[in-house]
């Protein structure tokens, strides 16, 4: 991936392949890449510049580990920072895919290790991650007085539909898509 040649226009290839691969036409597609070049001249954004961006959609809390996995399902190359090409598809993936879609997406950023199942351990990084970003009075709006650690575990047990001590992508997503509740929590940045 990356935006080869003139960094002033996306090449005539970058955005025949973003019109086949996310919902944009020509001119969104100009839009967001002009945006993007004005937060990231070089056509990188980095890791810091990620979160600087992302924090600002959660004030009241410490968004900086939940960056850090959404980062690592950006990073779809894993070098190190995103190009526009893998930004684009992400923004489009969480913001107008289907729930399937943005659920497979999340199952992503929940299998830390990429070996393809989340286990418990995977779980309840990333449920600590998102309730420090939320910051304690959107974790009131839960509902729950439970720990991260309480609540990954009761949400890991519902989606271990065969009890193996893994869920697997289709029992995250079965889970999900039957319980949108756990949507709203395993998903925050797209409520």
């Amino acid at each position: 991936m990356g935006v080869k040649g003139s960094k002033e226009r996306l090449s005539k290839q970058d955005i025949d392949f973003l019109k086949v691969n996310t919902r944009y036409d020509e001119n969104t597609i100009n839009e967001w890449y002009k945006g993007f070049m004005t937060d990231c001249p070089d056509g990188k954004l980095t890791p810091t510049s990620f979160m600087q961006i992302y924090s600002k959609c959660f004030p009241t809390g410490n968004a900086n580990e939940f960056c850090d996995h959404v980062f690592r399902t950006f990073d779809s190359d894993k070098n190190g920072f995103i190009d526009f090409k893998e930004f684009l598809l992400a923004i489009d993936v969480t913001s107008s895919g289907s729930p399937e879609e943005k659920l497979n997406w999340a199952f992503s950023m929940y299998d830390v290790d990429g070996n393809g199942w989340i286990d418990l351990q995977e779980m309840t990084k990333i449920v600590k991650s998102i309730y420090n970003m939320m910051g304690p009075t959107q974790q009131l709006a839960l509902d729950s007085f439970e720990s991260p650690e309480l609540r990954a575990e009761g949400i890991f047990k519902r989606m271990d539909i065969n009890s193996d001590g893994r869920v697997t992508r289709q029992e995250f997503v079965r889970c999900c898509l039957d319980d949108t509740k756990l949507i709203e929590l395993l998903t925050p940045h797209s409520t």
